[in-house]
């Protein structure tokens, strides 16, 4: 038996059908009265025909359908993301999640975390993503290597948690802050997250460190994962700032388009480089100007 008939039913011939007899149309009843018969079966041959043409969806049909298309999108790119990513980032960067090399680097800093200390805390590895919606940024501010001492890494690059005093390259970047910004006051810790709020991104190359030790989760996957996420705001943004410091941010940062895009290079903040033009670059002010003429809401550097 397959289902209710025998495997011989499928093979057998079939009766053939009884054809139903339909009553005679009356003599007297005219020409109109078929007519207006065959258009109403038309009708309804034309709306419960296989061939039919699907009536239009309203509106409403249609954002729902966008809604749960969307839903499911973000549902499949939070399965692969890694703990602590923004929302707004997840979907953008999905594509990078399946790849190899991404699921090696979280083995890798797994497997780091279980033997040593490695900053910043799992939870602050993404903290660029949490503080910054991806469509919110408007600066782009590229770091190297996560803070190597204890207390200082929390996942915005230059930035330090408080009360852990700012580092030497921060404090050379208030000091020019003072003197390019008006009523610039040294705020008195290194916390930049108010940068961050306002759709600065500050984004290091690598995103983990082992404690004390600099560099030392280089070239382990990070750098491809951020080249993704500057290749994307790169191509699906228009209008932002980048501002390169140092010979390292500018090479990661070759690949912007000029055209669309606003790029600001100097020296790095380090007190071996400070002197060889980033002190009175003017990088600040420059880059309110810049937004400004994009449309842009300018930055707010004294928020901290």
């Amino acid at each position: 038996m397959i289902g209710q008939k025998t495997l011989h039913s499928f093979f057998s011939p079939r009766p053939p059908k009884k054809r139903r007899s339909c009553p005679e149309t009356p003599e007297d009843a005219g020409p109109e009265a078929g007519l207006e018969e065959s258009e109403d079966a038309a009708v309804r041959r034309a709306g419960d025909g296989p061939g039919a043409p699907s009536p239009p969806l309203s509106p409403e049909q249609l954002q729902r359908i966008q809604k749960n298309k969307a839903a499911a999108l973000q549902r499949l790119a939070s399965r692969n993301a890694p703990p602590g990513l923004g929302e707004s980032w997840r979907q953008p960067l999905a594509e990078e999640f399946r790849k190899p090399y991404f699921l090696q680097l979280m083995g890798f800093v797994a497997e780091e975390r279980k033997r040593h200390t490695v900053y910043p805390p799992p939870e602050q590895v993404f903290a660029w993503t949490q503080l910054c919606e991806i469509r919110d940024v408007k600066v782009v501010i590229l770091g190297q290597d996560p803070y190597h001492g204890p207390n200082q890494a929390h996942g915005l690059c230059f930035s330090v948690q408080r009360p852990v005093p700012p580092p030497p390259s921060l404090e050379n970047i208030y000091k020019e802050l003072s003197t390019d910004i008006e009523d610039f006051v040294h705020p008195g810790h290194g916390d930049l997250s108010g940068w961050a709020r306002q759709g600065v991104l500050l984004l290091n190359a690598v995103l983990t460190v082992r404690a004390h030790q600099a560099n030392s989760h280089k070239e382990r996957g990070w750098e491809q994962f951020t080249d993704a996420v500057v290749s994307w705001l790169n191509k699906n943004s228009s209008g932002l700032v980048f501002m390169l410091w140092g010979a390292y941010a500018q090479k990661k940062g070759i690949a912007i388009d000029r055209k669309r895009h606003h790029v600001l290079q100097t020296a790095h903040p380090s007190p071996l480089s400070v002197h060889r033009g980033f002190i009175g670059c003017r990088h600040f002010s420059k880059t309110n100007e810049l937004l400004k003429k994009s449309g842009k809401t300018p930055i707010d550097w004294k928020a901290l």
